[in-house]
């Protein structure tokens, strides 16, 4: 394992965070009801990865079981609380809301005090703007902090990069959980100014959301040889030197030994790096259309989020990632500031705004064929 300091924190994290969001059956309900099969594997992962040199342990109340599981492993472990780190996020709306939910959090997780908390979900400008005014949720979870029951507070975010650098403006947080992955770049201007502050930067989901690379398709298998997907993937945001933390939702062996083959690490990152960056780069060039995966950063009047569904097109286009896309494409909603969206249904094209679009692109024609191609209609309800 290796480490790197977590920004102002002045913590020494490794490299590889243990994600607690996919341990067996944790999205049953209820969240407080733990079968043995779910602790099982919490305490193998937990165990595993830290006597793999993982020293970051990263959950969420959110995450329906993770808190629950991890807690009840922490102590049939009898794991040394200074042997970790220990991250846990929320998202209280009001102040009053606050004092609360740690406290609950923390006897769940049987701790005294949490190392970093993260407001969970700062994805758009009203929660930006709630979390973080004066007298608000954030102001209190400083107080906490200075209470010492947080040791640092940060926040994540799944929002537009224009919301995520604004967040990191306010000077109010230590560190960011965000996205960032070879096949999303779109928030490297918000790392680089969270190194600019000093900040811890924890990349969410590289596996995952990073484009499902634990499936990932033959053709992509073959453009990252000697390595897998998911370990160049790995380098490949490492390599950014303002980048401390990723997080694996490690729970089987496999997991961990896959891991284990993206060290070492050197920076700059070798020829052989290079190498596989450039014939990914190359797959893009051959769709004459990818350049435009970041047209129309700005909302779209129908809500249609253009800059993703071009993002998923160019995956499915030039990678064979179809799978991936599908996924990504109908978890968009309207009404979800985690994955927003309306989808490109054909009444909406229509009403596209394409002033700002560059001449000889027919952005409908683009938006027409990624529906038709990554739309999956929902089963209706049965009776």
């Amino acid at each position: 394992m290796e480490y790197r300091r977590f920004g102002k924190t002045e913590k020494e994290v490794s490299v590889i965070t243990l994600g607690g969001m996919r341990f067996t059956k944790g999205w049953e309900k209820p969240k407080n009801e733990i079968p043995r099969e779910t602790l099982d594997n919490a305490i193998f992962s937990l165990k595993r990865a830290l006597d793999g040199g993982i020293n970051l342990i990263e959950t969420a109340y959110g995450y329906m079981k993770s808190e629950h599981a991890m807690g009840m492993a922490f102590k049939e472990l009898a794991v040394p609380r200074d042997n970790y780190f220990l991250m846990t996020k929320g998202n209280p709306a009001t102040a009053e809301e606050v004092r609360p939910l740690i406290e609950e959090q923390l006897e769940v997780l049987g701790t005294d005090h949490f190392d970093f908390y993260a407001w969970h979900g700062l994805n758009n400008r009203a929660l930006l703007d709630s979390s973080c005014a004066t007298g608000g949720a954030v102001e209190e979870l400083l107080k906490l902090k200075e209470e010492g029951l947080i040791g640092h507070v940060g926040f994540s975010s799944h929002g537009r990069v224009e919301v995520i650098s604004d967040a990191i403006r306010t000077d109010l947080f230590e560190f960011v959980n965000l996205h960032y992955y070879y096949f999303f770049q779109r928030n490297r201007a918000a790392i680089d100014l969270a190194e600019l502050k000093d900040m811890g930067v924890f990349i969410i989901s590289p596996n995952d959301k990073g484009g499902q690379l634990y499936k990932a398709p033959p053709l992509l298998r073959s453009l990252t040889e000697p390595y897998t997907p998911i370990q160049w993937n790995a380098r490949f945001c490492l390599g950014t030197p303002a980048v401390h933390t990723l997080s694996f939702g490690i729970t089987e062996e496999s997991h961990f030994k896959e891991m284990e083959g993206l060290f070492p690490l050197s920076l700059p990152l070798p020829r052989l790096d290079r190498e596989i960056q450039c014939r990914l780069d190359q797959r893009y060039l051959e769709d004459p259309y990818s350049s435009f995966e970041g047209y129309g950063q700005q909302e779209d009047p129908t809500g249609i989020n253009i800059p993703e569904f071009l993002r998923l097109r160019s995956l499915w286009k030039c990678f064979d990632m179809t799978e991936f896309a599908r996924y990504r494409y109908n978890g968009h909603s309207p009404d979800d500031h985690w994955v927003t969206g309306s989808l490109a249904f054909p009444e909406l094209v229509e009403k596209v705004d394409v002033s700002r679009v560059p001449e000889g692109v027919d952005l409908k024609a683009l938006l027409h064929e990624t529906h038709e191609h990554l739309y999956v209609p929902k089963e209706e309800k049965k009776d």
